[in-house]
């Protein structure tokens, strides 16, 4: 069997521009769907042998996956997987030693079966020796939206290798919840241990599963709708309305009506306002009543840019609400424009409505916009993940730094 290796090709790729979901980690560390694109992948394939990224990104990806950074030992074969690629093609299961995937749209690399040497040449910044097949259709996300166009399938893969264990509830079995809750439908419950529903709250399997990790909870009067994940220690606020597929990371809590949207992770979207077809970074904090549209009045196609003042781009969708970086921070009753995306560590302040693409640490009020403070930003950056019992690293303030300075608001 070939070990694990999935790599970040940013610096490889001609033309993927994923910011700002990948400012602050490597591509398959982006959570796009229930799980991330390694933790999907290592259930699919075994546990990665190793992760090949850039130097910036060596310290934030070996806190978060040690030793197995930028290196691949061993002697026997490699299955190489692109970080971009949601979804592994099953043709990647069966690849000759050689032999390996590319995007026929775009030439790029999606997965390949190496000799160990080969693979460390590969890491090195070598090419791929042997013989290419091409994949047809997307296989590899290189636009921030492109997430919202793979959640469907990811999060349906998701739930069924999350679920099947031993409390796994198919519908008319009973499930762990208060007489007073409500469950129905003929999709599987997964309650991990230590997951909670209160008293009042529904699940409504009929559309899809529904997961619910460790240590998550449903609070009274909250209505679930699966396809969807609870994050472990996430909590679902009272009388939230959270739609089908949605995916809310590890340590969120989320409010007010919510659809079709992935949380990476220790979000707070806790008060009152929509919010439909997005994905939302860490330690991202939503004032009350923000609002998005995820839906033109013209029930057109979506456009957006990539870059601040890049080029408008057709995105293929027409439901697609909004794109938020880590650490991004809106006020109260803030208005959020279809397709709008926002750079790392933005902070919105205007009565005008966010949209097209903010650039990472715009500080906007009514006055206009300026950039943030690098160490403004870090005082409110400590305050926010104290909150979680967190604090940022020396890697994660070396590479907020960078970012910051690259952005031009030092």
């Amino acid at each position: 069997m070939a070990s694990l290796v999935l790599f970040d090709d940013r610096e490889r790729a001609r033309d993927a521009r994923l910011s700002p979901l990948t400012d602050l980690r490597a591509s398959f560390d982006v959570r796009t769907g229930a799980l991330t694109t390694l933790e999907r992948a290592s259930r699919m394939f075994g546990a990665p042998a190793g992760v090949l990224v850039p130097v910036a990104l060596e310290g934030v990806t070996r806190e978060r996956h040690g030793g197995i950074v930028n290196r691949v030992d061993g002697e026997g074969p490699v299955l190489l997987l692109n970080g971009r690629c949601v979804l592994p093609p099953a043709e990647a299961s069966g690849l000759a030693v050689g032999e390996s995937l590319v995007e026929a749209a775009s030439g790029e690399v999606v997965a390949a079966r190496l000799s160990a040497a080969a693979a460390r040449e590969f890491a090195a910044g070598g090419g791929l020796p042997g013989r290419a097949r091409e994949l047809a259709g997307r296989r590899l996300i290189a636009r921030a939206w492109h997430v919202k166009a793979m959640r469907d399938a990811a999060l349906t893969a998701d739930l069924s290798l999350l679920a099947g264990g031993p409390t796994t509830y198919p519908a008319g079995q009973g499930a762990p919840v208060p007489g007073s809750a409500v469950v129905f439908g003929v999709h599987g419950l997964t309650m991990a241990a230590g997951a909670r529903v209160c008293p009042g709250a529904t699940l409504d399997l009929e559309g899809g599963a529904i997961v619910l990790a460790p240590g998550s909870t449903v609070r009274p009067g909250a209505i679930v709708q699966g396809p969807a994940y609870v994050g472990e220690r996430a909590t679902v606020v009272e009388r939230a309305i959270v739609k089908a597929q949605t995916a809310i990371g590890p340590w969120c809590k989320v409010g007010g009506e919510v659809g079709g949207t992935i949380f990476q992770g220790f979000a707070n979207k806790a008060h009152d306002g929509h919010l439909g077809d997005s994905w939302i970074g860490e330690w991202v904090n939503l004032g009350a009543g923000t609002t998005n549209s995820n839906l033109l009045n013209t029930y057109g196609q979506v456009a957006a840019r990539a870059t601040p003042g890049g080029a408008m781009e057709r995105t293929g969708e027409q439901f697609l609400g909004c794109v938020l970086g880590d650490h991004v921070k809106t006020a109260i009753g803030t208005r959020i424009m279809t397709g709008a995306i926002v750079g790392t560590g933005a902070m919105w302040a205007a009565t005008a409505p966010v949209s097209g693409c903010v650039a990472a640490f715009a500080w906007a009020t009514d006055a206009g916009v300026r950039a943030f403070r690098l160490d403004k930003f870090l005082e409110v950056a400590r305050a926010a993940m104290a909150r979680r019992g967190r604090e940022p690293s020396a890697a994660e303030i070396a590479l907020l730094g960078a970012l910051h300075g690259a952005s031009g608001s030092a």
